[in-house]
C-alpha cells in the first residue's frame, strides 16, 4: 500500500451539513465526504484490492467505490482531516492479515493435574452414593 499514491487518488466533496445550527448551517458547507475507487487504485496491489473487497464489500457502492463522510466539527479542513484519518483506519483493518496458529500439544504437568481434578469430582460423586452393604 501506497499512502501517498492513494492520498492523490482520494476525491473530496463538500456538502452542507444537516441537523440544527441555525442560519449558520444554511450557508457553510463543512461536511466532507470522501469517496476512493478501489477497483481503479494504482497505490494498491491486486491482492490488497481482491482483499478489500472482500473485506469491505458491504460499504462499497455498486461501482467499488468506498464513500465516507464527517461533518462532526464545524470546520471544514478539521472534517476533512478526521474522514482521512477515519479511511486509513478503514484500509488498515481490511488489509489485516492475522497470524496463522501454530498448534501446540499440553504440557505433562497440565495433563496430570486435569486427570487429577478428574479423579477427585469422580471420588466426590462416588462418596454421594448410599452405601453398599
Amino acid at each position: 500500500m501506497n499512502k501517498d499514491k492513494i492520498l492523490g487518488e482520494l476525491k473530496f466533496k463538500a456538502v452542507r451539513s444537516s441537523g440544527a445550527g441555525g442560519q449558520h448551517v444554511n450557508k457553510v458547507a463543512s461536511k466532507v465526504e470522501l469517496s476512493f475507487d478501489v477497483a481503479n487504485s494504482l497505490g494498491l496491489k491486486p491482492e490488497e484490492k481482491e482483499r478489500l473487497q472482500e473485506k469491505i464489500s458491504h460499504r462499497l457502492t455498486n461501482e467499488g467505490v468506498l464513500v465516507l463522510q464527517c461533518d462532526e466539527a464545524r470546520s471544514q479542513h478539521q472534517n476533512k482531516k478526521q474522514v482521512v484519518e477515519r479511511f486509513f483506519d478503514v484500509l488498515k483493518k481490511a488489509l489485516y492479515v492475522p497470524k496463522k496458529r501454530k498448534r501446540t500439544r499440553p504440557s505433562k504437568s497440565s495433563i496430570e493435574k486435569r486427570l487429577k481434578s478428574k479423579r477427585r469430582s469422580s471420588e466426590k460423586k462416588i462418596n454421594r452414593k448410599k452405601p453398599d452393604f
